[in-house]
């Protein structure tokens, strides 16, 4: 009974080895399986698309505001202002100036056609009257790819160029177009400051977004 015992003894003190390696083989093995699982989760160029498409979808449009009914000089709105002019003379706006400064606004019949096709609008009812509008003049969109970088298996880089899609405001809004280019030298600066007004159509622009994997899904890192 007592060399029993001892086999018995034998046999443990030899299992616990055993059982040691094999832990140790599992382990490793759901490592690397992890390892390969993740690196097989690249950021491809067709989600890289579909994210900064949506990232640039949410910002906000490039917009011009203005007001229609009898304006009056504010801190925050004068009729006087070069994009009352700009709108005039693009045939948008059919504006009477008055002698204490203020200006009779209204909307033309080409210029409610032109508002009527943008998507986007809001108008305002102030509490002086009048009616403020804010119109979309150009949103930004994906113009390519250059690069999608994985930065480990959880982080990406994505470098890409982006454009403006201008609508026919956004056109009239255009720096390099006829109109803005009748201006003066102060009311361009001022224009293309505080007014909306930009280089709609010139070449892509460079940008680039860092990403990380969360619950599976991408999104924007938080900087």
């Amino acid at each position: 009974m007592f060399e029993n015992e001892l086999e018995l003894e034998r046999k443990s003190s030899n299992m616990v080895p055993l059982l040691t390696a094999l832990g140790l083989v599992l382990l490793i093995g759901g490592v690397v399986f992890y390892v390969v699982r993740e690196s097989r989760q690249k950021l491809t160029p067709e989600q890289a698309r579909t994210l900064v498409s949506t990232v640039l979808k949410n910002q906000a449009p490039a917009a011009i505001r203005f007001h229609v009914g009898v304006v009056k000089p504010s801190v925050n709105d004068r009729p006087g202002d070069p994009h009352y002019k700009l709108l005039e003379k693009a045939g948008i706006l059919k504006i009477v100036r008055h002698k204490d400064g203020s200006a009779t606004v209204a909307i033309t019949p080409d210029g409610e056609r032109v508002i009527q096709q943008i998507s986007g609008v809001a108008r305002t009812k102030e509490k002086d009257g009048t009616e403020l509008y804010s119109v979309p003049l150009a949103q930004r969109e994906l113009a390519g790819l250059s690069e999608v970088a994985m930065n480990g298996p959880s982080a990406a880089r994505i470098e890409y160029s982006w454009k403006w899609n201008p609508n026919r405001l956004g056109d009239v809004f255009d720096a390099s177009g006829s109109t803005v280019k009748s201006f003066n030298t102060w009311e361009r600066s001022t224009l293309i400051q505080k007014y909306g007004v930009d280089f709609y159509h010139a070449d892509p622009k460079k940008s680039s977004l860092r990403m990380v994997r969360q619950d599976k899904d991408w999104r924007v890192a938080a900087e």
